[in-house]
């Protein structure tokens, strides 16, 4: 049976992963001009929660536009 214990330190994993899971899969599946792609996943997978906190604030507006739409 999971304790409070067990629950605690789960949810607090899932906290600091969740950033950088969604931060590579978007650099992944997105369009960057330049190296700007190699640089951003050599920072998220470098400095895990960091470089995906700074990605997902900086970096998702360095994507290419493809569609039309401003993002």
């Amino acid at each position: 049976m999971i304790g409070i214990y067990e629950l605690a330190v789960l949810i607090f994993l899932l906290l600091i992963f969740l950033p950088f899971i969604i931060a590579f899969i978007d650099i992944l599946k997105s369009d960057f001009s330049g190296n700007n792609k190699i640089v951003w996943l050599l920072a998220v997978i470098f400095v895990p929660f960091i470089g995906a906190v700074v990605y997902l604030i900086i970096g998702r507006k360095q994507k290419i536009n493809t569609s039309g739409v401003v993002i």
